[in-house]
């Protein structure tokens, strides 16, 4: 179902960006890494086909690591997953040429599933995702170091 492990991987690195990096501020591919229980070589392809696609920017550097490139808002989940399934050259499913119950039964269902889960993927930005996240009790870090200066 749409190259499950990969898209998942890359709707939730997007969360992880889109929770963790404030303003002007950058996550670090292992720190994503690890707050996901991946190993770092793991992520590096959907990192790099995510700002490749133009949904992540990255800066690098001892500072360096990823931001969102635009607002969380303008980002719909279905995008997300395209460009990983683009990006691994998944095709269309081919046509049915089978006969019996695989054929004619499953596969068509299969493929209704498929089909509801692009519609709803569609509906969804990562903006939602924050927001569900926000409704679960989840605080963003801070922006940045707090100044009491008097």
């Amino acid at each position: 179902m749409l190259k499950r492990e990969r898209a998942w991987l890359a709707i939730c690195i997007m969360l992880d960006v889109a929770f963790f990096a404030g303003r002007g501020r950058t996550v670090p591919g292992a720190d994503i890494a690890d707050r996901l229980g991946e190993a770092r070589r793991g992520i590096e392809p959907v990192l790099q086909a995510l700002a490749r696609a133009g949904l992540l920017a990255s800066t690098r550097g001892p500072k360096g690591g990823y931001r969102l490139a635009r607002p969380a808002r303008d980002i719909p989940l279905d995008t997300i997953v395209a460009c990983i399934t683009e990006e691994a050259g998944e095709q269309e499913p081919e046509e049915v040429t089978g006969g019996g119950l695989r054929g004619l039964v499953a596969e068509p269902f299969w493929e209704e599933l498929e089909a509801g889960l692009r519609a709803s993927l569609a509906r969804q930005t990562l903006a939602d995702l924050l927001s569900r996240a926000a409704a679960a009790g989840l605080q963003r870090p801070a922006a940045g170091p707090l100044n009491f200066a008097i």
